[in-house]
């Protein structure tokens, strides 16, 4: 059984095709890294994945069941899969450790203390432990995307979701959020990541897949993808990518 399931998904916004019947299954503890162009449906993927946003057609499920399965609630659904956005959305009147706590404690009804000591746990985990008391605006933007991802985690979901959380920072605070994802890849954390960061995607992921035009049209190992890509359009996309100088 696939931890996850994505089955001829079809998303439109208007008369805009944004997702063109997409199939992925999703082993748990895999890592798959989503790439292409912006405006080739990875972030609308990952949405409707945990039911952030509704799709036309085809059927996603986890662990076998259907997210729209009457057995989730909203609740239960984004408890199991957490999703961390680019922009680190942090409460700034609260502090790093409540906010880290906020939805278990208030959604998922965790007691304080049990949520307050997981909370911690993660964030000695991660580099973070002299912060719990710290406001976001103490923090520098790496700081706060880890603590976006403590945030996710403390839920202690099933599948972790990454969408872009290098894209808003600056190059030399880059590698410290990579570095945390990377650990949670060896903690056996199912991952479903959208990156433009190509060298990230190979070290990381177990497999690799090319978006174009809201359509898979290649899908492979790191390894291959990266080094013998198949799809004309896969290598035009990676031949730019080369030049840029970000592979």
């Amino acid at each position: 059984m696939y931890r996850i399931e994505i089955n001829n998904l079809t998303k439109y916004y208007g008369d805009n095709l944004v997702l063109n019947n997409v199939s992925l299954k999703v082993k748990n503890h895999e890592v798959v890294c989503l790439i292409g162009s912006s405006g080739s449906g990875k972030s609308t993927l990952l949405r409707c994945v945990n039911d952030l946003v509704p799709f036309n057609e085809g059927d996603i499920k986890l662990d076998g069941v259907s997210i729209h399965d009457s057995s989730f609630s909203a609740n239960e659904l984004y408890k199991r899969i957490g999703i961390v956005f680019q922009a680190y959305n942090l409460f700034p009147h609260m502090t790093v450790i409540n906010n880290i706590t906020l939805a278990p404690r208030k959604v998922h009804r965790t007691s304080r203390s049990e949520s307050e000591e997981y909370a911690e746990e993660l964030l000695g985990l991660f580099g973070l432990g002299d912060f719990a008391n710290s406001y976001p605006e103490q923090l520098s933007g790496g700081q706060q995307q880890r603590v976006a991802i403590i945030r996710a985690m403390a839920n202690r979901p099933d599948v972790l979701m990454l969408d872009e959380v290098t894209a808003a920072l600056d190059p030399e605070l880059i590698g410290d959020v990579l570095s945390v994802i990377k650990d949670l890849r060896k903690k056996g954390m199912t991952m479903l990541i959208v990156t433009h960061e190509m060298s990230f995607a190979r070290s990381v992921s177990d497999r690799v897949c090319f978006l174009d035009g809201g359509s898979i049209i290649e899908e492979a190992s790191p390894e291959k993808l990266f080094s013998k890509p198949e799809n004309p359009r896969t290598q035009q996309f990676l031949q730019r990518i080369i030049e840029a100088g970000r592979l």
